[in-house]
């Protein structure tokens, strides 16, 4: 990888981080009686809503992978809904994964699906930004090979 690339990414990275300390800091100006204990379902949401905001519009400012080919409008809502169809798959999937290992399932409905959600916006969320919803190219990238070159994370 250039220079260039690993400085993006640890700056991306480093604002990331930020954003997760921040998340842990600012809403308690604005919100009273806010912690992050204290009000731990405001926190995954607002944690949540910022970390996903900060990954999208940094992997539009940076673009790691420019495709070379215009996509059409329709083409452009299609991957889009791709997107969020397999974003909330990811969130229902790691909801399964936490209660299989020991959360309430009835009693905790609400926090154990934030809390899914947060884990999907961490992961998955990334990886979608980067690999689209090509389903190859993610069996590629997290496969025993790995990926190739640089065109595995080309739409």
């Amino acid at each position: 990888m250039k220079e260039v690339g690993i400085r993006r990414l640890l700056a991306a990275n480093l604002l990331c981080a930020l954003s997760i300390v921040l998340t842990a800091v600012v809403p308690s100006f604005f919100l009273e009686g806010f912690t992050v204990l204290g009000t731990h379902l405001t926190w995954l949401c607002v944690c949540s809503v910022c970390v996903g905001t900060l990954n999208v519009i940094l992997h539009l400012v940076l673009n790691p992978s420019q495709s070379p080919k215009r996509n059409s409008f329709a083409q452009k809502i299609s991957r889009f809904l791709k997107c969020c169809i397999y974003f909330f798959m990811s969130c229902i999937l790691f909801h399964a994964i936490i209660v299989l290992y020991g959360a309430p399932l009835i009693e905790s409905v609400t926090e154990t699906f934030l809390f899914a959600v947060l884990l999907s916006t961490f992961t998955t969320l990334q990886c979608l930004c980067i690999l689209g919803p090509n389903i190859q190219a993610w069996i590629r990238v997290f496969s025993k090979n790995g990926h190739k070159t640089s065109v595995d994370v080309i739409y």
